[in-house]
């Protein structure tokens, strides 16, 4: 369960974070170390098996029958990059504990930051590929909270819905080429998935799932033409563009790509999409990097440019090419981390980031200065720094590519060396000079501690820079023989390797991106100019705006044509479509339209004729009278319930009926929202001929479907197929899900993933009707309201002397009914207890307690029952959900599939023998679901026309819930 923990823990932290005061600054900081530090242990000790080869592995059965597992598995590079991810983490924590301001909502900052670090554990230890596809999309999502943490700005809100849009659609890409490769494997298992690389080449579909998946990588790792959301991700806190753009997001794609080199690589669609797509943007990253103003601006285009760096080594392939790519991954993380917390503490201490005001600062942050000199010399390729060896390494590569003959991509990459040369002094420029004039704060040295992680960092980029081989020599050995497998090269990690053209190369990048600055300083006065040359007419930020705005506009367009806020014209075109549609799609009638009328029963048709009697009377009523309408529909209803039960469905039946009393119920109270009905004298005597032409025409529409649909169900029912699933279920109810009642153990049991589904939505369904109801307010004061329209709302005001008795009667008779709570309690447990071998079940318990519930507040009034009844809705609602999944993760924990239900046979003391399935505590879970459901909407509907004539106190005590959520929650 060590896996579990790392990937889990994260998670559980981040809900607690969340429900920390604003004022647990200290603690909140506490807990996200102490996560990382716990997750470094375990890492720790996993060492020695990894470093024997070993693969280590935790599955939990999802969906067995479809081959999909929780799978959890760790190799060589899924320790190095989790070392990375928790390392930084730590240091990020660290950092941020200084950095953020006590007036930022501190909490959210960690959640979000804890849940995101579960995310990147998630996808690296994935050992199933769909798996990994949802921990790829939940890194989006996080990140989106991110990114968008200062949501009062406006550029922050920007950043954010470009990062998501973007690396959200490439999930969806990843999602397609993951499906793909698993048509083609067999299997989605990762394991399997590496060693089916021959297999996957040789298909057919081979170039697709290559580019959808690449796709996914390249839309996460910001590269041509996906690069322009990165800079916008930049208005973040600087804390999270350190975690983010340096070891955790943008490092997810390039991870990915990594991973699945030995499935997909090796042709030359491979060489040229990752390759192509990388040498362009290195080319443009670092081009644009020169021209920026904003010190994390000119750090999220480098590092676009070093990210394009490992993708076209990635994509040459070769295995020493892949060394340097993985080699380089672990560098850039150090050295941009460390600059970007730099930037922060720059940003912190002066109040701004723009390079054209400050100058100067080595003399107010000499140690300051001195880290981010060093940082950014290990960015640039200095010898003696950890960035020179793997960018060394890289131009070896592309020589050994190139050959004699081909120098453009040995071009290209001095070219790239060159420009990261350049703006690695850009940055350095702020410190020396004359010093800056006024700054919105008198720069001093950060605290100690707020420093360290730099020092820490700069540190590693120096000592991996002088000693490779000792230093990061064993870690990235562990990488490269998990990656390539038998394919691992020989390689020498040393600083000198003699006289040759990759070290000529360097020099001419050293000393060329000198040149270049000093042109470019003089040439173009950087501090003055605004956009890159040539590139800044290719805006990618602003193709993406065009096109969402195109976006909305197709949609607006759409919606004016085919829209309307009438209800009618829909159902109109939605019933056409029903009847419509299928004709086209079936074609000539087949046989099995032929129904035949074998076994006719004069008294069940007769039992539908009074239901289709009841639902015209209901749609001619509701034009006279709302209250009989509903009445007759509530008719509709117990014929449909009579339906199930002559054709000896008898749960459904019970369910149906028992829906039918509640929703009677909840419609009843919402009918006095409806405004005053026209009187008879009012309406137009003569109706012109269109008006009963369309009257007509929608009638016919509407029998038509109706019948139609009759016809299918009846078609359905008199011509079973002939593979059906039916004979699986009579069979299996009672030794698979332990008991006789099948449709209770579909529900629990073998479908009970889909149940969980249905009551998650339910409740989502309870707490938006909520939402709704509770700002909206039907009811005026009776006081300014006519008097023909004062008797909606006060029923009293109008009624006779003998009215008045009858209501004392049923006042009386109100106060003795109040027995039938605890009556219908009884028969709700006893439904409960039966369900799964009699028909019952917890959904049919809840809708019997939630009768018992409409039932006193009908005959006892709402303020008695909410003064005897403490009504919590809310938890009903939560503890159902929360008992239904501690179901399924219970069965998780002892290795079964999620949700599996278990048996067991008790000898109690008296009871005797008692038959306990664990599905026992999921129905609990769907039976307080719909409870609070039922509570929750009755509660809401009950107190609305009443809240509108009291006051904000009143209004709670009414609901006898807290007043400081509205009366209500």
């Amino acid at each position: 369960m060590l896996l579990a923990s790392l990937v889990f823990v994260p998670f559980i932290a981040s809900l607690i974070a969340a429900l920390m005061p604003q004022d647990a600054r200290n603690r909140e900081s506490w807990l996200a170390a102490g996560v990382a530090v716990y997750g470094l242990v375990v890492v720790a000790s996993l060492y020695p098996a990894i470093s024997e080869g070993t693969v280590l592995r935790e599955e939990f059965a999802w969906l067995p029958a479809q081959g999909l597992h929780f799978l959890l598995r760790m190799d060589g590079l899924a320790w190095v990059f989790i070392l990375l991810v928790l390392a930084i983490g730590l240091l990020v924590v660290l950092y941020a504990r200084y950095y953020m301001s006590p007036d930022d909502p501190v909490p959210r900052f960690f959640s979000f930051l804890l849940a995101f670090m579960g995310s990147m554990l998630g996808v690296v230890l994935s050992g199933n590929l769909v798996q990994l596809v949802v921990f790829w999309e939940l890194t989006s999502l996080t990140s989106f909270l991110l990114i968008g943490y200062w949501h009062h700005r406006a550029d922050a809100r920007r950043g954010a819905r470009m990062a998501f849009t973007v690396t959200a659609t490439g999930g969806l890409c990843l999602l397609a080429g993951v499906l793909v490769l698993g048509h083609i494997v067999g299997s989605y298992d990762l394991d399997i998935v590496l060693a089916a690389g021959d297999l996957i080449r040789a298909d057919d579909l081979y170039l697709t799932a290559l580019v959808l998946i690449a796709l996914g990588a390249l839309t996460k790792s910001a590269q041509f033409p996906f690069h322009f959301w990165l800079p916008h991700a930049m208005a973040a806190p600087t804390p999270v563009s350190s975690y983010l753009h340096s070891a955790t997001m943008v490092k997810a794609g390039v991870f990915l790509l990594v991973r699945l080199w030995p499935a997909l690589s090796g042709t030359p669609e491979w060489t040229w999409i990752i390759a192509g797509a990388g040498v362009c943007t290195l080319l443009i990253g670092a081009f644009i990097a020169i021209f920026q103003h904003d010190l994390k601006g000119l750090l999220a285009y480098s590092t676009i440019s070093h990210l394009g760096l490992i993708t076209v080594l990635i994509g040459i392939g070769t295995p020493l090419a892949m060394v340097a790519a993985i080699f380089h991954i672990l560098n850039h993380a150090t050295f941009k981390a460390s600059l970007f917390m730099a930037a922060g503490i720059i940003d912190h201490e002066t109040g701004t980031r723009d390079m054209r005001i400050l100058g100067g600062l080595r003399q107010k942050l000499p140690i300051t200065a001195t880290l981010a000199i060093v940082a950014s010399a290990a960015m640039a390729g200095v010898p003696l720094l950890n960035g020179f060896l793997s960018k060394e390494m890289f131009f070896a590569e592309t020589l050994h590519v190139g050959g004699d003959r081909n120098w453009w991509m040995s071009t290209a990459a001095i070219a790239m060396g060159m420009f990261s040369v350049a703006y690695s002094l850009r940055f350095i420029s702020i410190f020396f000079g004359k010093p800056a004039g006024e700054l919105p704060r008198d720069p001093h040295e950060p605290p100690r501690w707020m420093r360290f992680p730099v020092e820490l960092l700069v540190l590693t980029c120096l000592v991996v820079g002088m000693v490779p081989a000792i230093s990061i020599g064993p870690v990235l050995d562990l990488a490269v023989s998990a990656s390539l497998r038998e394919q691992t090269p020989h390689y020498d990690l040393a600083t000198w390797h003699g006289w040759n053209l990759p070290l000529l190369m360097s020099v001419i990048a050293l000393l060329g991106g000198i040149a270049l600055y000093a042109v470019l300083r003089w040439r173009f006065n950087l501090r003055e100019r605004t956009r890159a040359p040539l590139l800044s007419h290719f805006n990618g930020a602003q193709a993406y705006e065009t096109a969402m705005q195109s976006l909305t506009r197709a949609a607006e367009w759409l919606l004016r044509r085919l829209g309307t806020a009438k209800l009618q014209p829909q159902l109109f075109l939605m019933m056409l479509a029903l009847l419509t549609l299928p004709l086209l799609l079936a074609g000539a009638p087949p046989e099995w339209t032929i129904l035949p009328l074998e076994g006719f029963d004069p008294l069940f048709a007769g039992v539908w004729l009074i239901g289709g009697a009841c639902a015209i009377a209901g749609a001619w009523m509701a034009k006279y009278h709302r209250l009989t309408a509903l009445v007759l529909v509530g008719g509709t209803g117990i014929v449909t319930a009579a339906t199930f039960l002559w054709l000896s469905a008898p749960d459904l039946a019970l369910t149906q009926l028992m829906v039918e009393t509640v929703t009677t119920v909840l419609i009843l109270l919402g009918l006095r929202w409806l405004p005053p009905r026209i009187e008879a004298s009012e309406l137009q005597l003569t109706v012109s001929r269109t008006v009963w032409i369309r009257r007509t025409l929608h009638m016919i529409v509407a029998v038509a479907g109706g019948l139609a649909l009759a016809a299918l169900t009846y078609a359905v029912l008199v011509h079973p197929a002939s593979d059906t699933i039916a004979d699986f279920f009579l069979y299996n109810a009672l030794s698979g899900g332990g008991g006789s009642n099948v449709v209770n153990v579909l529900l629990v049991d073998f479908r009970s993933f889909d149940t969980l589904g249905e009551v998650t939505v339910l409740a989502i369904v309870a707490l938006t009707v909520y939402a709704l109801l509770r700002r909206f307010r039907p009811a005026p004061d009776s006081a300014e309201m006519p008097p023909q329209q004062r008797h909606a709302f006060d029923p009293a005001s109008r009624q006779s002397p003998a009215e008045q008795a009858d209501s004392g009667y049923l006042l009386v008779a109100g106060i003795y009914l109040r027995l039938l709570l605890p009556f219908m309690g009884v028969i709700s447990v006893y439904f409960f207890m039966r369900g799964h071998n009699l028909p019952g079940g917890g959904f049919v318990a809840g809708l019997i307690f939630a009768v018992a519930i409409l039932v006193q507040y009908m005959l006892a009034g709402a303020t008695w029952v909410e003064t005897h009844i403490t009504l919590r809705p809310h938890r009903w609602l939560g503890f159902g959900l929360l008992l239904a999944c501690a179901t399924g993760l219970g069965a998780w924990a002892f290795g079964h599939p999620f949700l599996t239900t278990h048996t067991a046979h008790l000898d109690l003391p008296l009871l005797g023998e008692l038959h306990m399935p664990s599905a026992f505590l999921f129905d609990l879970g769907v039976f307080a679901v719909v409870v609070g459901t039922t509570m929750l909407m009755l509660v809401a509907l009950a107190h609305q026309s009443l809240r509108a004539h009291k006051k904000p106190g009143e209004q709670a005590a009414d609901a006898g819930l807290p007043a400081a959520n509205g009366g209500m929650l």
